[in-house]
């Protein structure tokens, strides 16, 4: 889109990717105004007029820390089963693309219930297991390099491997399920979405049914066998209520690659970024790694918050974030804002790997969605930086991020990194 076509909201509207990929101090002080406001309604990215699905007519804007936790809590009031995107889909368009994050109770629970079964202690540990020598792998293959992109070389390939070892899926699709879940997230940026002929849901589409084509596969190659994979254990249940479909599945593996690939490689991403920008931080947690990173994951997750917002729809008539809200209006809850709440979190724009406490929601609100994965998360970027830390502690970012062009993903496409040279471990 060329400058001269830009909307006229296009650096004021939250709902719109061109509001994300302006420097962070123009969002931040523009967020710190509508915090300041009773909350705003929007208007939805326009349509094409040939556009298969429907213009919408906007959402409210939640900024407020306390109003999206209230949200969250209530999902009787708040409903996830409309979509969790500010645009709306078919019905079999929301639980292909969401799953269990666009369903309510009691279809919710249930499906939750099950996938929480294969997120065991013996699983996690098993996994754990692996993000160590993922890690170590990965700053073999760069460290006599000293320059990478550090999110096509690093962030990227730690949660992806994690991802499709967890869903039994071979190391030689691992190009393939990055190259789709580029296009699913970064539905709207040219660098993604180029080389598709036609309308950009077609390839949106397309690029989903490839996966569900993969998971298909692979589920079926291990019913009926003994894998210890999360896949294996879906398709052999022996509880009959426990039994999932292969739809099921499928939609399953399309939220892990997102939820569980896309976001943890941009809070990884992010985490250079900050430590490049904040020297006396990063000092800080080189001479304590193991008793900071607990805090300073967690800061990292809330300054990065690759999940920008999630929709919710009102059940009811309402008053609200000083608002009158009518049933069936779309409400976006803005966690990357309300991250930033300076009546949460003490300057709040300012990067401390100490931070504590520090109830950030860059793993959604507390409640029934709150992220299955985060401490899967967790691990994989302590271990990823303490590799980094051990190995290459110099390295750092060498110029600004390249910003994905999406208002959902808070995303970093490429970050070029330099850093001293280094052997392979032994």
């Amino acid at each position: 889109m060329a400058l001269t076509e830009l909307p006229d909201d296009a650096f004021t509207n939250p709902l719109l990717d061109t509001y994300w990929v302006r420097p962070a101090g123009e969002i931040d002080a523009h967020l710190d105004e509508l915090r300041s406001q009773p909350m705003q309604f929007f208007r939805e990215p326009e349509m094409r007029e040939d556009a298969p699905l429907p213009q919408g007519p906007g959402a409210w804007a939640v900024t407020s820390h306390a109003d999206i936790v209230h949200m969250s809590k209530n999902p009787k009031l708040f409903s996830s089963a409309q979509g969790i995107v500010v645009g709306d889909m078919p019905q079999e368009m929301l639980e292909f693309f969401g799953s269990m994050i666009a369903m309510d109770d009691p279809r919710h629970v249930r499906l939750r219930r099950i996938v929480a079964a294969g997120f065991t202690p013996k699983m996690m540990q098993r996994l754990e297991d692996s993000v160590q020598l993922v890690a170590r792998d990965i700053v073999d293959d760069i460290s006599e390099r000293g320059e990478v992109d550090f999110v096509v070389d690093v962030a990227a390939k730690l949660p992806l491997k994690i991802v499709c070892d967890l869903m039994g899926i071979p190391g030689s699709e691992y190009q393939f399920v990055f190259d789709r879940t580029n296009i699913i997230l970064g539905f709207g940026d040219p660098e993604y979405t180029a080389d598709f002929e036609g309308d950009l849901l077609t390839g949106l589409i397309t690029a989903a049914t490839d996966l569900v084509g993969l998971m298909n596969d692979v589920a079926a190659s291990k019913s009926g066998g003994d894998g210890t994979d999360l896949t294996s254990m879906l398709m052999n249940a022996t509880v009959p209520e426990d039994e999932l479909t292969p739809e099921d599945i499928a939609s399953f593996f399309i939220l892990l690659v997102v939820a569980g690939n896309e976001t943890t490689r941009n809070a990884i991403s992010w985490g250079l970024k900050l430590l490049t920008d904040n020297p006396e931080e990063h000092a800080k947690w080189a001479a304590d790694f193991n008793g900071l990173a607990p805090s300073a994951i967690e800061e990292i997750v809330r300054l990065a918050c690759p999940v920008t917002y999630m929709r919710r729809t009102a059940t009811e008539d309402m008053e609200f974030g000083g608002q009158q809200v009518a049933r069936g209006d779309k409400l976006c809850m803005f966690y990357l804002a309300a991250n930033r709440d300076p009546l949460v979190f003490a300057d709040p724009y300012r990067f401390d790997v100490a931070r504590n406490p520090n109830p950030q929601l860059g793993f959604g609100g507390p409640g029934p969605h709150f992220c299955l994965g985060a401490h899967l998360a967790r691990r994989e970027i302590t271990v990823m930086y303490r590799e980094l830390f051990d190995r290459i502690p110099d390295i750092h970012a060498s110029r600004e991020p390249d910003l994905l062009l999406a208002s959902f993903i808070h995303g970093v496409k490429h970050l070029d990194a330099t850093f001293t040279p280094t052997s392979r471990s032994n």
